[in-house]
């Protein structure tokens, strides 16, 4: 079973519906014991870094997740890949649960939009990633985000181009992954991206 974090992310409803249409069993929990039970664990989320700790440190399972990805594949989808990084600076500095080496800054292109919204193509880092598993050489994904990722080189899977390089991928070369785009919005890519994660 795939735990998928519930603590009020505005995309959990889209993240489960991707793995029942994979015909995953999934559930919904922000439950210890449900975390700490579950074969693999997603943590989704739209909005601030800031109010993402925040919330998941009322529901009292920060530890937990920090736990549970030392031991279980786990994968952070954007917000969610966010906060698995060291510090963001969103709104303020904050404190993020560590997993991943790296820290989280606004996308500064002074040329470009932000946020930086819509298709972009996946470049690879590391094709040895396993959840990049069958994925061709010309390969598009969904991003909506303010916000990246200054990853530390040995973590980093993917980037995209917008301005400059964006992190896309991140792993831990273990069990903790992160995605800054939406597999659950990224068409045939994002749901061969999430079929190899629930195949770890």
């Amino acid at each position: 079973m795939i735990a998928i974090v519930d603590y009020g992310a505005g995309n959990i409803f889209s993240v489960k519906n991707a793995l029942d249409s994979l015909g995953v069993e999934n559930k919904l929990t922000s439950e210890k014991k449900e975390l700490e039970n579950a074969d693999k664990i997603i943590l989704p989320g739209v909005g601030a870094f800031p109010w993402a700790m925040k919330k998941l440190g009322e529901q009292g399972i920060i530890e937990t997740l920090k736990e549970q990805a030392k031991k279980k594949p786990f994968l952070g989808i954007c917000l969610g890949m966010q906060v698995l990084f060291e510090k963001g600076y969103e709104f303020e500095e904050c404190e993020g649960l560590g997993i991943l080496g790296g820290e989280v800054v606004k996308i500064d292109e002074p040329n470009l939009v932000v946020p930086h919204m819509g298709w972009n193509k996946l470049e690879y880092k590391n094709k040895n990633c396993p959840i990049l598993k069958n994925l061709g050489d010309n390969e598009f994904v969904y991003f909506v985000h303010s916000y990246k990722a200054i990853c530390d080189k040995e973590n980093l899977v993917a980037v995209c181009q917008y301005g400059n390089e964006v992190t896309a991928l991140a792993w831990d070369g273990a069990f903790a992954y992160g995605a800054q785009f939406h597999p659950e919005k990224s068409g045939e890519t994002g749901l061969k991206i999430l079929k190899n994660f629930t195949e770890l």
